[in-house]
């Protein structure tokens, strides 16, 4: 047997290992990429929410003149008002199985917001799908 009969046949198990790392290197692109832009979408979203919560200040306060810096804002109203904004965009088509949460931190209105998403690719042994959050937060200055 010669050395060139001994190697015969190398190149294309070389190739096919060389495929199955590119597939396997678009798969977590394709699957980051997904994430990501859900994780962007989701940031969007609770930018809104936390504007629409900012709306609950506590009014007496602003026209009263009684604040320091900040404007307080009503926990019952924030949730109310991040509920309409949700309601009012259909947000719940487009993210089915969302979670949100308002809090408040100081004066800030902070709102997180989690949805699943399906992977566009799931190679055997991977989840088909994961939880994305974003989050956002809001302040009212009164000057």
């Amino acid at each position: 047997m010669t050395r060139r009969d001994a190697e015969r046949g190398q190149v294309t198990v070389m190739i096919i290992g060389f495929f199955l790392v590119v597939g396997l290197l678009t798969v977590v692109v394709v699957d980051a990429s997904a994430a990501y832009l859900r994780n962007q979408s989701l940031n969007s979203l609770a930018d809104g929410a936390a504007l629409a919560a900012v709306d609950g200040i506590e009014g007496e306060q602003v026209y009263s003149g009684d604040l320091d810096d900040r404007a307080e804002i009503d926990p019952e109203l924030a949730e109310q008002y991040v509920e309409q904004y949700l309601d009012d965009i259909d947000a719940r088509d487009d993210y089915p199985a969302l979670v949100w949460d308002v809090h408040l931190v100081g004066e800030r209105a902070v709102v997180e917001m989690s949805a699943p998403l399906t992977l566009p690719f799931s190679p055997p042994g991977w989840d088909d799908s994961t939880i994305v959050t974003g989050e956002a937060s809001a302040v009212v200055p009164v000057t």
